[in-house]
């Protein structure tokens, strides 16, 4: 039965391809092999038809990958073993970098590995560029724990990076309160949001794994996973802290913008208070300069104005000793 849930690409490239491990180095080839791993990036519905008959995949796999909501899990079926793991990548919005995650399917049949994937991102880019060595395609569970390996690497990364930037902007906060600094705060706040979402559901699946019920392990492969899951709790701790941490600057720098604020409109309120001291004097004595006046000096126009100095004068001095200037 045909897949419909894509539509077809017109004048699209390809996006399946076939990679294999060759004297100890992953480089491409041109057809399927027995042992091999099969990338798929963005399939259209040719593509993903073709996964469906020529690999037996079951729909609900890649509806799976291709969903951006789709939680890390595991899952058997039919001598297939599926794992949804989300990996992270950083994107633009504007100007500013925005770090997120997005799901990538793994299934493991008889003979090859799939990976499916929404768009392309950097941990699985490594391992079709060749930068990943010593890791065998035809291995499946050794190269499955090493996509996982890098994965884990890859959110440190990322936090590593989110650390440093957060702290830059917080330098620039403290000389200059702007929207745009408290704006890309927010970012990273929410980036951190979606990364400790993500690795605790990554935690979960390798904990699924290490049970050994969905995958077959042997002692090296015990070993590589224990690495992968250490890696796992030690970013979920980095970005707890991290996490932790802007919460309180953003909240101390919100009690600043308010304190600022406070200061600002007291500093106003004192100078009203004694502007609207000349406003009052002059008011009683405006009807009464002159001829007939029957308030004391009413016939100095110069009273006025006196009065009206030397009261405003007592008023900033006692604005001043209450610290309201």
């Amino acid at each position: 039965m045909p897949y419909a849930l894509v539509r077809p690409v017109e004048g699209v490239m390809c996006m399946i391809n076939y990679y294999k491990t060759v004297n100890g180095r992953i480089e491409k080839i041109n057809a399927r092999e027995d042992g091999c791993w099969v990338n798929v990036v963005e399939p259209n519905t040719d593509e993903i038809n073709e996964l469906i008959e020529q690999y037996k995949v079951e729909p609900e796999f890649i509806r799976s990958s291709m969903d951006e909501e789709e939680t890390s899990h595991i899952e058997k079926e039919e001598g297939h073993t599926f794992i949804i793991v989300d990996v992270p990548y950083v994107g633009k919005a504007g100007e500013n970098i925005i770090y997120s995650t997005m799901p990538v399917g793994i299934i493991i049949t008889e003979k090859e590995i799939i990976t499916i994937s929404i768009k392309d991102n950097p941990v699985i880019c490594e391992f079709s560029d060749g930068a990943v060595k010593n890791v065998h395609t035809s291995l499946h569970t050794h190269f499955v724990l090493h996509i996982l390996l890098r994965m884990a690497t890859r959110y440190l990364q990322y936090l590593k990076q989110i650390d440093k930037h957060s702290s830059f902007l917080e330098s620039r906060l403290r000389r200059s309160m702007k929207n745009k600094e408290l704006i890309q705060l927010l970012d990273i706040e929410k980036s951190l949001v979606y990364f400790q979402t993500s690795l605790k559901a990554n935690q979960t699946t390798l904990q699924k794994i290490l049970r050994g019920k969905y995958i077959k392990m042997y002692d090296e492969d015990q070993d590589l996973l224990e690495d992968v899951l250490i890696e796992v709790t030690q970013a979920i701790e980095m970005s707890n802290i991290h996490m932790s941490i802007l919460s309180g600057t953003m909240d101390a720098f919100a009690s600043l913008i308010s304190n600022n604020l406070n200061i600002v409109m007291k500093v106003l309120t004192s100078i009203t208070i004694m502007l609207s001291i000349p406003t009052m004097i002059f008011s009683f004595f405006g009807m009464n300069i002159g001829s007939g006046g029957t308030l004391p000096f009413s016939n100095n126009i110069i009273f006025p104005l006196i009065l009206s100095f030397v009261t405003a004068g007592i008023a900033g001095l006692i604005l001043y000793k209450k610290n309201m200037f």
